[in-house]
């Protein structure tokens, strides 16, 4: 009788001891998948590879009704791409809801609905030049690229060795020349704070 009794509670003790380890295992890697958003996105603002600027979004003073699925909808303050020198100290529009829903339109003809500045990802390759427009609304199919020098917007072609996945960074390696070595360039998208909302 003892020794059954000794069983039930090594077997209650064990139990116990590997139930905690599980809790304490998968709380450990619970914290590791929730991770700081800001390992993945830059929220509101990014700067530039080479500092030379900060790009930020800045919601409009007004709201805008829209056309939805279902009915139209207040869009409350969207929010425009800027521009801010960090030599000069200036700020200037960039993606703005003044030219951007119209100039997308011409590219999104299967797409009925407005388009907003801040309903894209922002990508700002290395030439500190380019940027890939990645849609944040899954029914739009297709990504912009835009060149802020020459303030022009063109289709995405997705004929790049860039892999761009709105969930996360993006990466692009591979060998600058034959004599290199092989390396990875990490893109973190730029995002509204409202996407994450």
């Amino acid at each position: 009788m003892k020794r059954f009794l000794y069983l039930i509670l090594l077997i209650f003790y064990s139990s116990a001891v590997l139930f905690l380890l599980a809790l304490f295992y998968s709380s450990q890697s619970l914290a590791e998948t929730n991770k700081s958003i800001d390992n993945y996105f830059y929220i509101g603002k990014m700067e530039s590879h080479n500092k030379d600027f900060t790009l930020f979004f800045k919601p409009r003073d007004k709201a805008i009704v829209a056309k939805g699925k279902n009915s139209n909808y207040i869009n409350n303050y969207p929010q425009d791409l800027y521009f801010y020198d960090n030599v000069s100290k200036k700020e200037m529009s960039l993606v703005s809801y003044d030219w951007f829903p119209k100039t997308a339109k011409k590219f999104l003809l299967d797409y009925d609905y407005p388009v907003f500045p801040d309903d894209f990802a922002y990508y700002l390759l290395k030439d500190n030049n380019t940027l890939i427009m990645v849609s944040t609304i899954k029914d739009i199919n297709k990504n912009f690229m835009y060149d802020i020098k020459k303030n022009k917007l063109n289709i995405y072609q997705k004929k790049s060795d860039l892999s761009f996945i709105i969930s996360t960074y993006s990466r692009n390696c591979g060998y600058a020349s034959l004599n290199s070595e092989f390396s990875c360039n990490v893109y973190k998208p730029l995002i509204a704070n409202n996407v994450i909302n």
